[in-house]
């Protein structure tokens, strides 16, 4: 029990060292809404308000009566706050608000791949099932490593490919060319 101990704690060092890593389940990271996200308001009891909307590309979500409300980097549930604070007491006495993400943005898939181009982001979407998406690697393609652009950035990232590595909305992958 003590050798498995020590080995796991040496592999957690070990990936922690090489500065390359991405979260494989997801966890830790709360979606934060951005331009293009496509959004469904609820508020409950009043079908007249409730509906599907789409964040502009300033951030914005234009809602009936309330108006314009920053939705840009918040999530779900900021936004329902955001949205509650919108309508309460100048329209509503006590809205319930729910918000769910509808169709968030694309990902992008670029370099050695046989389809470069924008796909639809699923839930969980992992960087391998992206490539599936884009037709596979091409045969010079490196499969050991990809980088990422996140969506809002100005740097890409390298990281360490593996089947379990998670994407979010609006990533930009690009798998580079092995050299050998």
């Amino acid at each position: 029990m003590r050798v498995l101990l020590i080995g796991l704690l040496g592999l957690l060092m070990a990936a922690c060292a090489t500065g390359e890593v991405m979260t494989t389940e997801g966890e830790g990271l709360a979606y934060r809404l951005a331009g293009g996200d496509g959004v469904t308001v609820t508020i409950f009891n009043e079908p007249e308000l409730t509906g599907d909307y789409r964040i502009d590309e300033l951030g914005a979500l234009e809602l009936p009566l309330a108006g314009a409300v920053k939705a840009a980097g918040l999530t779900t549930e900021e936004l329902q706050t955001e949205i509650r604070q919108a309508y309460l007491g100048r329209y509503l006495q006590d809205p319930r608000v729910r918000v769910e993400v509808s169709n968030p943005r694309p990902i992008y898939v670029l370099g050695e791949v046989s389809r470069p181009g924008e796909y639809e982001y699923g839930e969980s979407l992992t960087v391998m099932q992206a490539v599936a998406k884009a037709g596979g690697f091409t045969y010079r393609a490196n499969r050991s490593v990809f980088y990422v652009l996140h969506h809002g950035g100005d740097e890409e990232k390298k990281y360490k490919l593996t089947p379990t590595t998670m994407l979010q909305p609006g990533d930009t992958i690009r798998i580079v060319q092995r050299f050998f």
